[in-house]
């Protein structure tokens, strides 16, 4: 009887994410109130297992059989409609129901708590979901985004109408959100912009072609158009509120044209649609559209970073459980020097990117309280964790796919899919270079600057190192005369870091009266970035030492709790 060799090919299948990361634990130890405390940390284990298996078996099938969109029914009669898969479903009640992922930040009752959740709470949540799933972020970002921006600025009457659907955990009654922006002429440049409002018996009524539109079929859309008699520019653009169904239950006169045929992001629908005179309401000022939907775009590059953010930490855990589990001449891959080298960079760059986003949900919190000097430090925060965290997430993908190997390139494990929704953040809400722009404008023209150096030179934990790498970073930002020229993201990227660094010897200190050993990693991976990011280094200088300590934080990045591997079948 021939026996089946044993498989060398590690699978995490099975492995709680939120278990197996103890530094996004000791983290929500000093960002999450501690009168949320004990409400959020189950559901955080909760949505850790589901990633580990149920959301990792869902995604895949949902990524392999995407939206079709049907526009007649068998009759031949026009009745347009998207079909998604059973998996998508089920994601979404996991998502929207369960979670409530879309509806906490807005009300009480979700978990029982007595208010709405922190933005932390929201951000850790979606954090863990986006390691095993990617493209339902967008419908849930858009839903939560557009929430927000129909409390700021919408009527009363609005409010009264959709508040209740928006932020429902019942399937049944749930309304979700999406933004029509883009036009084949207006990507980055919104001032293009030419779908026409036109005020007709009272009622606005929108013409025109929106190019690039997630969650096409969404029960209501933030849109921006241009009223009939304005300029151009941005300033002559409204902010409309489009319903899919009109109030009598009929169909709005929106068609969906074609879905997009789309390298990452399977599982979402994403599509084109005319607006042929639909009916819609003006939603705030008139003439303040691009103001308004500024804030819906900055909260919705702040999720894109934190889902890049994620898909880092699901990219470098899988390379460390595979570093771990595999062996090849003789050894595990962990104990190659090279491969631990490797390792270390993936570890720097998705801790950067997690401290980033986490702290920046701090600061939200304290904006959207009133704290009004934390509305600049926010607003320059935002473009550069969507300029820098987004496009690191592409690398640390990568790199990750290689460390598995041929099996990485297959699209039975997640390594595929991860690569190719990671390429999204970059080019979603604004490329690199025009987010690296926003940076700049956000320095020098809205305070940024200023505030963002006040506040982290006030910030406990930082060291003389610390400092000197601050006091650069703001004299090249400084020396930047071109607002728009060549440095810009140079400056940028200089700024990610030494904020990052900031950051992570801030959780250092905070973390070193309970959980000393989390503290001392937070404090290592700071110097790593100041000496990695921020330190020139010559090509040609002699190697150097491998750290002592370094096998210890790597051990620690991403340990196997209690699911031991369960090895692929051969």
């Amino acid at each position: 009887m021939t026996q089946t060799p044993p498989s060398n090919v590690p699978d995490s299948r099975g492995q709680n994410a939120y278990r197996a990361d103890p530094a996004l634990a000791a983290l929500m130890q000093i960002y999450l109130p501690g009168d949320q405390r004990s409400a959020l940390l189950p559901q955080l284990d909760r949505m850790g297992d589901l990633v580990g298996d149920r959301l990792e078996e869902l995604a895949l099938a949902a990524d392999r059989n995407p939206p079709v969109l049907q526009i007649r029914d068998r009759t031949g009669a026009p009745r347009q409609r998207i079909d998604k898969h059973p998996a998508y479903r089920k994601m979404e009640d996991i998502a929207f129901s369960q979670f409530g992922l879309a509806a906490m930040s807005h009300r009480a009752g979700v978990f029982g708590l007595a208010g709405a959740a922190h933005p932390v709470a929201k951000y850790a949540l979606v954090y863990l979901f986006v390691q095993a799933e990617f493209g339902l972020c967008c419908p849930l970002s858009m839903t939560d985004s557009l929430t927000r921006t129909l409390r700021r600025f919408g009527s009363t009457d609005l409010q009264d109408r959709y508040l209740a659907g928006l932020t429902s955990q019942d399937m049944d009654a749930l309304l979700q959100g999406a933004m029509f922006m883009t036009e084949q002429a207006a990507g980055s440049d919104v001032g293009a912009i030419t779908t026409q409002a036109r005020l007709q018996d009272g009622q606005w009524r929108l013409h025109g072609d929106k190019w690039f539109c997630s969650n096409p079929d969404a029960a209501l859309a933030m849109v921006l158009a241009r009223p009939d008699g304005e300029g151009q520019g941005t300033r002559g653009l409204s902010l409309f509120l489009v319903p899919r169904d009109l109030p009598a239950g009929t169909p709005n006169a929106i068609r969906i044209l074609r879905l997009k045929d789309k390298m990452g992001t399977r599982s979402m629908a994403s599509g084109e649609v005319a607006l042929d005179g639909a009916f819609a309401w003006l939603v705030g000022d008139p003439g303040q559209g691009f103001r308004q939907m500024t804030d819906m775009i900055n909260m919705s590059r702040l999720a894109n970073g934190v889902r890049s953010a994620g898909l880092m930490r699901r990219a470098t855990s899988e390379a460390l459980f595979i570093a771990r589990h595999r062996r090849a001449f003789g050894q595990a891959l962990i104990e190659m020097p090279l491969m631990r080298r490797q390792l270390a960079k993936m570890l720097v760059t998705s801790e950067q990117g997690r401290s980033m986003v986490f702290h920046t949900a701090r600061v939200l919190a304290a904006a959207d309280q009133g704290d009004a000097a934390m509305a600049p430090v926010l607003r320059i925060l935002t473009p550069l964790i969507k300029f820098r965290t987004c496009r690191d997430a592409r690398k640390v993908a990568g790199d990750a796919m290689e460390v598995r190997g041929g099996c990485g390139y297959i699209e039975e494990f997640s390594d595929a899919r991860v690569l190719r929704d990671s390429h999204l953040g970059s080019i979603w809400e604004g490329t690199s270079n025009i987010v690296a722009l926003d940076v700049m404008r956000a320095a020098r023209r809205d305070g940024g600057f200023q505030a963002l150096d006040g506040y982290l030179r006030g910030l406990s934990g930082q060291s003389p190192e610390i400092t000197a790498a601050l006091n650069q970073a703001m004299a090249l930002v400084s020396a930047v005369s071109d607002e728009a020229g060549p440095e810009v993201r140079r400056a940028a990227s200089a700024l990610y870091h030494v904020t990052s660094a900031a950051f992570l010897a801030w959780e250092a200190d905070r973390l070193r009266a309970f959980d000393p050993v989390q503290a001392q990693d937070r404090a290592r991976l700071s110097r790593m970035v100041l000496a990695h990011r921020l330190t020139a280094r010559d090509p040609l200088a002699p190697p150097e030492a491998e750290p002592n300590w370094l096998p210890g934080l790597l051990a620690r990045a991403g340990i196997d709790p209690d699911a031991p591997a369960h090895e692929a079948s051969a």
